[in-house]
């Protein structure tokens, strides 16, 4: 029995239709065929610049899991996490993966949260039934995941700043309303559109009439590495360098001279900057403290990000033409122009409409969009309305393509509904939330 089509099936080809119709009317052909290729050519050239990143950061989280410190955050955060995932086990290495997703994206790490994330997505594919079928579990993930749980949205504070808004980081308390918002509208929406889990509701390795190819593989499971803690020498030398930072921080702080125009949003900004090379040296120096060989663990890791990178490339590709073919048909103009004068009404204009359509769809359309509405007037209430729509919401179908293409998941089941309805509950928190603060 040929199982039904997905919503992200009837979606993608209803872009691409849409996209031809409409530019046989407007005359746009030629654009959509250029569209057709510059996208496909940018999906690639994305995923070929994923390598990188990806491959460093699934070597740190592998050096980090290694040193057993996934399973002490996961102990650490069992009873939420148990409660929101009760199909994943508490000490499997996906609950900690999550949570140093969550993490992540908490702190506006993107360039970290992004291979966390795929490593959660990683683990939790190991514990499904039926391989190409999203889980419960992993449709929750992903729509958490687009819901964007961000408290500082330093990129859009940076870019009102740079614009010359009078108060840049004004947007701070509205984007965390508004993304609080979308968050619980995701987790109510994925829990009430899930189902039996797929393959029966068995997870593998869970014990019950499950068929002997269920049960869990050697390959699946690998013996953890030998630890081996450094001796006296090895601690002193740590010892000294956390030292050394320590009075290196100490003089940033109180001797080191400050630039001119300093004040909190440039503390903000210079203390975002340290965030990223802290993680990195401290998860290194707790797997080595543990005794973990951290640069054979790490270089092992970063086999995975390699390949996994490569596995992503059509799932990026379908989407990216998809959106692209939409965009230079006029489509995008005509839906706007027929929602703006009922979005206007309720406080919305048309020019973030067409931000609020675009965000799902391509980040950076979006952040550019946003980026000439603040250049032109950092201090109006269109300014301030798309920052913080920026700030408060994500690039869903990136995400959706990213994750679930990182584990050939083509069956993707709740997942987009749950996302999507979080992106509209953000974007009309975002609405509201800015009326009445602006």
């Amino acid at each position: 029995m040929q199982p039904k089509a997905s919503v992200i099936n009837i979606i993608w080809l209803g872009l691409i239709a849409v996209a031809t119709v409409t530019a046989a009317y407007t005359g746009r052909m030629d654009e959509v065929t250029r569209a057709s290729f510059e996208s496909a050519k940018a999906g690639v050239m994305l995923a070929i610049g994923l390598i990188g990143p990806m491959a460093f950061w699934l070597g740190i989280m592998k050096v980090a899991e290694a040193g057993g410190l996934m399973r002490m955050i996961a102990r650490a955060l069992r009873p939420v996490m148990t409660r929101l995932f009760p199909e994943v086990p508490a000490e499997h290495p996906a609950m900690s993966a999550m949570i140093m997703n969550m993490a992540a994206n908490t702190l506006g790490l993107g360039n970290a949260a992004t291979p966390m994330g795929i490593k959660a997505m990683q683990e939790l594919d190991k514990l499904a039934a039926e391989k190409g079928t999203a889980t419960n579990a992993m449709c929750l993930f992903l729509a958490i995941n687009t819901s964007s749980v961000t408290l500082l949205p330093l990129g859009v504070i940076t870019v009102r700043a740079a614009a010359g808004a009078t108060s840049p980081a004004e947007i701070l308390i509205p984007a965390i309303v508004a993304t609080c918002c979308s968050t619980i509208v995701a987790i109510t929406a994925a829990k009430l559109m899930a189902g039996p889990e797929p393959g029966g509701g068995l997870l593998v390795g869970e014990k019950g009439p499950a068929e002997p190819a269920a049960a869990p593989c050697p390959e699946e499971q690998p013996a953890p590495p030998e630890l081996n803690p450094p001796g006296r020498a090895g601690r002193t030398f740590i010892t000294l360098l956390l030292l050394a930072f320590g009075g290196g921080l100490l003089y940033r702080l109180f001797f080191a001279a400050a630039p001119a125009g300093d004040d909190a949003i440039s503390g903000l900004t210079a203390a975002s900057s340290w965030l990223i090379p802290m993680l990195i040296a401290g998860l290194l120096i707790f797997g080595y403290l543990r005794g973990v060989r951290v640069y054979e663990v790490a270089t092992e890791g970063a086999k995975e990000g390699f390949t996994t990178a490569v596995r992503i490339i059509p799932f990026l590709v379908a989407i990216f033409v998809a959106i692209g073919m939409f965009r230079a048909s006029g489509a995008m103009e005509i839906m706007v122009n027929l929602l703006s004068p009922l979005t206007e009404r309720v406080g919305m204009p048309a020019e973030a409409l067409g931000m609020a359509l675009m965000r799902p769809l391509s980040g950076s359309g979006a952040f550019g969009m946003m980026s000439e509405i603040v250049a032109g007037d950092p201090d109006s209430f269109l300014a301030f309305l798309v920052s913080v729509m920026q700030g408060s919401t994500e690039t869903t179908f990136y995400v959706l393509a990213v994750y679930f293409g990182a584990v050939g998941i083509t069956r993707t089941r709740h997942a987009l509904p749950a996302a999507l309805l979080a992106d509209g509950a953000g974007i009309v928190a975002a609405v509201a939330v800015c009326n009445l603060w602006f």
